[in-house]
């Protein structure tokens, strides 16, 4: 039973989780949203020019995007983020400072183009080869054919793998920490460990995953949703029948046989 009361005493003790509250919600939360969003906007159109390169018919555009992927889905993403935020620090610093969110969110899209890239080309490539040539049969450009039609039927195939990549974002995102950050810079993961290592208690840490948890999970069943809907499609509602049908009138009397005339 001791040991039960440390443990719950380490991990979940009420007074150092109350204490990190006001900063995970004002602080935290803002600044993991922050590199995230904005590193997924940036990756999304990186990766969606390295989709387009890499199903080029020219081999100038496929190597240079295939190289690309391999190199940054290669390397960890905290080798990645200690490379471009430290190596180019001193740019970083003549353009705007000692802020290193610029360069963490230019680390965290150049690896989310990787993946993003090879999600958005495997949706292109998923689209059948009659679409492409009903348009060419149209009148358009192959260029046009592909802006047009392939690349917006592909990308709406692959909603569900995007969401994923934004998940991984949320939680690389912690990652920044490497880089330094001021007191208001800090993220979730930075905040719990701070409050850790003052307290000596872990209980802000775990405080800080239930709030990953509370961004990631959503996410994940929307996932669910999005993928649920793209492979039923909309649900067709068809009309109630009517439960007593109109009575055909009839007339008293009347005989209803058709009769033929001679023809004349």
């Amino acid at each position: 039973m001791d040991q039960l009361g440390t443990l719950a005493e380490t991990f979940f003790n009420w007074e150092s989780m109350r204490s990190a509250i006001p900063d995970l919600l004002t602080t935290g939360v803002p600044n993991t949203l922050v590199l995230a969003v904005s590193s997924a906007v940036l990756g999304t159109v990186l990766g969606l020019l390295l989709a387009v390169a890499g199903i080029a018919r020219t081999r100038w555009l496929r190597w240079p995007a295939r190289v690309y992927t391999d190199v940054f889905r290669g390397l960890p993403a905290a080798v990645t983020i200690l490379l471009i935020g430290v190596g180019l620090a001193p740019q970083g610093m003549l353009i705007w400072g000692p802020d290193p969110y610029p360069l963490g969110i230019l680390a965290l899209s150049l690896i989310a183009a990787a993946y993003f890239g090879e999600i958005f080309r495997s949706g292109i490539q998923s689209v059948e080869a009659g679409q492409l040539e009903a348009a060419r049969a149209l009148g358009f450009s192959y260029a046009a054919a592909m802006r047009l039609v392939v690349v917006p039927l592909g990308v709406r195939r692959i909603l569900p793998a995007w969401v994923n990549q934004l998940i991984a974002l949320i939680k690389d995102s912690s990652l920044i920490y490497f880089l330094g950050l001021m007191a208001d810079q800090r993220d979730l993961f930075r905040i719990g460990q701070d409050a850790a290592a003052n307290t000596g208690n872990e209980s802000a840490l775990v405080l800080a995953g239930l709030f990953y948890l509370l961004l990631t999970v959503p996410l994940t069943h929307l996932v669910n949703v999005i993928d649920r809907r793209l492979r039923n499609g909309r649900e067709v509602v068809e009309p109630e029948a009517a439960t007593d049908p109109a009575p055909v009138p009839r007339r008293s009397g009347t005989c209803l046989t058709r009769t033929s005339h001679p023809s004349v």
